[in-house]
């Protein structure tokens, strides 16, 4: 079978990306042969190799410009070669298949306002970038050619329902998968001493963990508010975002600074999974972050918030907690709720709540669908 697949960007950090190269990896094994149809592709050496790829790299300046021109270039490209199905990971029309990885940007903007003040909200109602990808949203919802749509949660294949009147049988929740052997409980063991001594951590401090980059939606700062209501807990987060320098001064200025560490991006996060306690992601907006499965499969509890996929996978008090993104206090509550000895029974919970969520197990449901929109 020969898949294109469309994605504008690809780098060994963002989890959207991530979910790509497993993917890859797991179909070859599966007699895939995946066509990347991309601006930008940066690989590690030790990830999969894609079968080729197909350069669409136009003149822009802007996000709009970007994103505008990609889609036409990528369309043009796909009109001149045959495949049996073309899966996006962007917001194009010309696929039969789209993954909806980055949720649904009409609902990132309204959970968003709530964090926002008045002047916020205006800029986001009048932001051209925004009505473009409204308009490429319904565009793609709206296009004939669509055939299904791979939602990475329940949570987002019941907004593209109620949002677009997409029909139930075209929506099709296929979690991401997870490399259980490489992230695996076993990361306590390997990392935990190591780690801490080189952060300057003692063994007995809980250490909660974030990994995600774009800190205002994976929710950063409520996160620091409530850890300054904590006793002792240690924080690390690692991700990337240009407001890293402000929110460390926040850090400082609630007294605080030395008990957060920002270690920006990582191309190697095992060895964080494995010094950590607890994973906290009190994000505004996230479809199914792969840094919540990897953190599961590590043996770590979960604290996350309802506008999060992952939250489909949380019993609560069991493998972790739910609360809402901008409630600092229950958010505090609920970490003061793990501490270290607690934390090891939950996540050995948590890695049970994953088990079925290996590669294989997504490649499997991947090529089923494959299959039966190419019979």
């Amino acid at each position: 079978m020969k898949l294109a697949l469309i994605r504008q960007r690809y780098n060994p950090y963002g989890g959207a990306e991530r979910f790509v190269a497993r993917a890859i990896e797991a179909l070859k094994g599966q007699g895939v042969a995946v066509t990347v149809f991309a601006r930008d592709w940066e690989t590690r050496e030790d990830e999969p190799a894609v079968s080729e790829l197909v350069r669409c790299d136009p003149f822009y300046l802007g996000r709009l410009w970007r994103d505008a021109s990609f889609a036409r270039a990528a369309c043009r490209a796909l009109a001149q070669r045959r495949f049996d199905l073309v899966q996006s990971h962007e917001r194009i029309a010309c696929c039969d298949i789209y993954r909806a990885g980055d949720g649904v940007h009409a609902q990132w903007l309204d959970n968003r306002r709530r964090a926002l003040g008045a002047w916020g909200r205006l800029g986001a109602r009048v932001n051209p970038y925004h009505a473009y990808v409204l308009a490429a949203e319904r565009r793609l919802y709206a296009s004939a050619r669509l055939r299904a749509v791979i939602c990475n949660s329940r949570m987002v294949a019941g907004e593209i329902r109620r949002r677009f009147a997409v029909p139930e049988g075209r929506l099709h929740v296929i979690y991401s998968g997870v490399d259980l052997e490489a992230f695996h409980p076993r990361l306590r063991d390997q990392h935990r001493r190591v780690m801490r001594a080189r952060l300057g951590i003692a063994e007995s401090d809980m250490l909660y963990l974030l990994v995600g980059s774009g800190f205002e939606r994976k929710g950063v700062p409520q996160l620091l508010e409530a850890l300054a209501r904590l006793r002792g807990a240690r924080l690390a987060i690692v991700g990337a975002d240009r407001r890293t320098d402000a929110l460390r001064r926040r850090a400082d200025a609630l007294g605080m600074g030395s008990r957060v560490v920002f270690a920006g991006p990582q191309r190697e996060v095992l060895s964080w999974y494995g010094a950590a306690d607890c994973f906290v992601l009190p994000t505004l907006y996230d479809p199914f972050p792969n840094a919540a499965l990897e953190a599961m499969a590590s043996g770590l509890p979960v604290i996350t918030s309802p506008s999060c996929g992952a939250a489909e996978l949380i019993v609560e008090g069991e493998n972790g907690f739910v609360c809402d993104a901008l409630d600092v206090a229950a958010l505090a509550d609920r970490m003061e709720k793990i501490d270290p000895v607690s934390a090891r029974l939950m996540g050995e919970h948590a890695r049970s709540s994953v088990a079925g969520l290996g590669l294989a197990d997504m490649a499997e449901r991947l090529v089923a669908l494959y299959r039966s929109l190419a019979a």
